[in-house]
């Protein structure tokens, strides 16, 4: 009964957020546009290569504008959890709630899964009407439990970043773009991790980013199966599982440092 209750809890942070993003639906609109243009932007790029190398080119970038852009959104939507709860000024009720906290991020990474397969698939259906994609041996299936493996990851990683808007009100949720921008220089999104520098590179093989990519480009471009990626989604889910129970810890240590110092009452 106990779990029930609590399932039913996660489900309802799902449904608030949910209705958070139809009060601000305007808003929405904006940062769905600016990102179906963005990934056209970035696809254009590749009719710069030669015309034989032209279409794998843009499918290489399209796949890297499509896999950073749900990575992105789950990574975002947990970080940003604290602050949406500041805007709204329920962050002391709901940090009193009779509910446990992992069922309160738990909801919270369940509404960035909806949230950004929706979003993924909207801007998908954009550049498959834009361009004119080489997708005869791509393995659908293989791509799709690539970004599914690299979920949890990034989702862990949320929860690490949303202890920043939570600690400083003023300036933590623009730090939350550092982790993000770190991970979007290290992890292949664009380009090769083979074109980094020499110092930069030990970094990509701690980021999730990279073998998300890595499986979703050999799953797209040269059809490979899902057996195939095992290495690589083996390695994902194990990040999660490790940047999960982290993140957990680490948001319940920062929750009790920020209650015990009267941080909850000040508004960002």
């Amino acid at each position: 009964m106990k779990t029930m209750n609590e399932l039913g809890a996660a489900v309802a942070f799902v449904e608030r957020s949910f209705r958070l993003v139809k009060r601000y639906l305007a808003w929405e609109v904006v940062f769905l546009f600016y990102n179906i243009v963005n990934t056209l932007t970035i696809g254009l790029i590749g009719y710069t290569a030669e015309p034989e190398a032209r279409g794998e080119t843009v499918l290489f970038l399209v796949i890297g504008a499509l896999c950073w852009g749900f990575m992105a959104v789950l990574f975002e939507e947990v970080a940003n959890t604290i602050t949406w709860e500041r805007w709204e000024g329920t962050i002391e009720y709901t940090f009193m709630a009779p509910i446990r906290r992992i069922t309160h991020l738990f909801g919270t990474c369940l509404f960035a899964i909806l949230y950004g397969l929706v979003r993924t698939i909207v801007v998908l259906i954009a550049v498959a009407l834009f361009f004119d994609l080489p997708l005869q041996q791509a393995n659908l299936l293989a791509a799709l439990a690539a970004v599914v493996a690299a979920g949890p990851a990034f989702m862990g990683l949320g929860l690490i970043a949303a202890v920043l808007p939570l600690l400083s009100p003023e300036r933590g949720t623009q730090a939350t773009h550092i982790i993000q921008g770190v991970i979007l220089l290290v992890s292949g999104i664009y380009y090769p991790v083979s074109v980094l520098p020499g110092w930069l590179q030990p970094l990509s093989l701690v980021s999730p980013g990279t073998y998300a990519l890595e499986a979703a480009r050999a799953a797209l471009l040269k059809g490979a199966k899902v057996a195939e990626l095992l290495p690589d989604l083996l390695l994902l889910l194990g990040l999660g599982a490790i940047l999960i129970p982290l993140g957990l810890w680490i948001f319940s240590v920062a929750e009790r440092y920020a209650m015990r110092t009267g941080k909850l009452k000040r508004s960002g």
